[in-house]
């Protein structure tokens, strides 16, 4: 591995993680390839959180939100400030195998032109090994079709070029949720998005803070992102067709759990009309 090769920043956002946190920071510190920075943006912790960031003072670099601001902004802010050429992403309750970073670099070095590499994850869900459904399982290069049903590209998986993150103005704030989801497909919809085949992470999910448990409806975010980029004209034809039909596909649903919960669907309804519309408009051309 070239000695030269451009250095690594890691962001961790952080949030009430205080059972968890140490082992994420742990698996950072025993990289076979050591980052030039470890950020921790502690998203206004009100459990003890802070008090474990303080005993890693002299090994990561903590960066402090006055309130609670969503994992969004706790990225963006260690991206901000990240001094390295590439970032790496790690959530608070996951962590990487030591060798992850150097199986990145190692890829990056023989593949100068690539921009953002994901790898493979392991799954534990309370405390036991679960294999991920299809729909999750990894994929490399032109992968915009694939990323639109659900995101599949893991942000703990993840290094990205810091000039690339701040090209795309980094993630979406207004999202409480699907915030990755909506970044990686604009990412996806430019630029190819290339998979090291092998687990490097390990993925923890089931306890009762995660932001997909507390969530219901998840696909409303999705909706909200798909109409941002759709509304941008960013892309090719025939993406804007699949987009498309992903659109009306999830609104559909929205619609049909709408009615079925007895709530108001009219936006649902509305919408839906909207885009069977251009959908008709695409297909006579």
């Amino acid at each position: 591995m070239s000695k030269d090769l451009k250095k690594i920043s890691v962001v961790i956002p952080c949030y009430n993680r205080k059972s968890t946190i140490e082992a994420a920071i742990n698996s950072v510190l025993s990289q076979t390839y050591p980052p030039l920075e470890i950020i921790v943006v502690d998203d206004a912790s009100d459990d003890g959180t802070s008090k474990i960031l303080e005993s890693y003072s002299l090994e990561i670099k903590v960066l402090n939100h006055d309130y609670n601001k969503g994992v969004s902004a706790a990225r963006n802010y260690g991206i901000a400030k990240a001094k390295g050429e590439w970032i790496a992403f790690l959530d608070s309750d996951d962590e990487w195998l030591p060798h992850k970073l150097e199986r990145q670099m190692d890829y990056l070095e023989k593949h100068p032109e690539t921009r953002i590499l994901q790898s493979q994850e392991q799954w534990i869900r309370n405390g036991k090994k679960v294999n991920p459904p299809k729909k999750y399982i990894k994929k490399g290069g032109q992968i915009f079709k694939d990323c639109l049903k659900t995101c599949i590209v893991g942000p703990s998986t993840l290094i990205c070029e810091r000039e690339l993150l701040r090209e795309m103005q980094g993630f979406d704030e207004n999202l409480p949720v699907c915030e990755d989801y909506d970044l990686f497909l604009r990412i996806a919809a430019k630029y190819p998005i290339p998979l090291v085949d092998e687990i490097l992470i390990t993925k923890y999910g089931g306890h009762k803070d995660q932001l997909s448990l507390k969530t219901p409806a998840m696909d409303r975010f999705r909706v909200q992102s798909l109409e941002k980029i759709y509304s941008q004209e960013i892309l090719t034809p025939d993406q804007e067709n699949a987009l498309l039909d992903e659109l009306i596909l999830k609104l559909s649903y929205l619609h049909a759990g709408s009615l079925r919960r007895g709530i108001d669907e009219t936006l649902y309804h509305e919408k839906l009309n909207i885009y069977n519309k251009k959908s008709l408009m695409i297909s006579e051309k």
